[in-house]
């Protein structure tokens, strides 16, 4: 979390306004939000995300949130729930947002995602069934793996990681670059 981020403001504790204290801890000094009042630490440690690369009838599904702008295409992904595992929570993300069955599932990697202070645990999923997206997802492409390009950040590396393990050597595209043009020309 950046030292400005607003996220934390106050102790969930004791409702005292949090501050920036640096402390000894095992690996050192840290700098971290903190309560005086109680010595609440704000741990802010990575969330973890689950992804899969979902096959169906030997093609990859990429899908598009709806609070995405343009048309990005990505994987499958959602947040593990308290009380299960990475399996069962990628399994339930799948069902709840293509309605597809995982027939198969095998783990390709764990990949860090920063910029969203998250670790991505990303898998294989081989899913069966008829395509129905949740509310979370406008549309979605089945595309041949020799087709798929990847983008350069967290599930895209371990999208990039799956095709190579098949034989395909990723193509690399920047799935922003469109938008970011179009907002620079407008600025100019």
């Amino acid at each position: 979390m950046p030292l400005d981020d607003p996220t934390y403001r106050f102790c969930p504790r004791c409702a005292t306004p949090l501050g920036w204290r640096a402390e000894m801890e095992d690996g050192g000094e840290k700098l971290r939000l903190r309560c005086p009042a109680c010595d609440w630490t704000h741990w802010n440690n990575p969330t973890p995300v689950l992804a899969a690369v979902v096959e169906v009838g030997g093609k990859v599904l990429l899908a598009r949130n709806a609070a995405w702008a343009g048309r990005v295409f990505a994987l499958i992904t959602g947040f593990m729930e308290a009380g299960e595992t990475p399996q069962e929570g990628i399994t339930r993300e799948v069902k709840e947002e293509t309605n597809l069955d995982v027939t198969e599932l095998k783990l390709i990697g764990v990949y860090d995602f920063q910029r969203m202070n998250q670790v991505i645990i990303a898998f294989h999923a081989v899913a069966e069934g008829t395509v129905k997206l949740s509310p979370e997802l406008l549309e979605y492409k089945l595309l041949d793996p020799a087709d798929v390009k990847c983008w350069p950040a967290g599930t895209g590396y371990a999208l990039a990681e799956w095709l190579r393990a098949r034989g395909h050597e990723p193509e690399f595209f920047d799935p922003f670059a469109a938008t970011r043009a179009a907002q620079e020309g407008a600025g100019s």
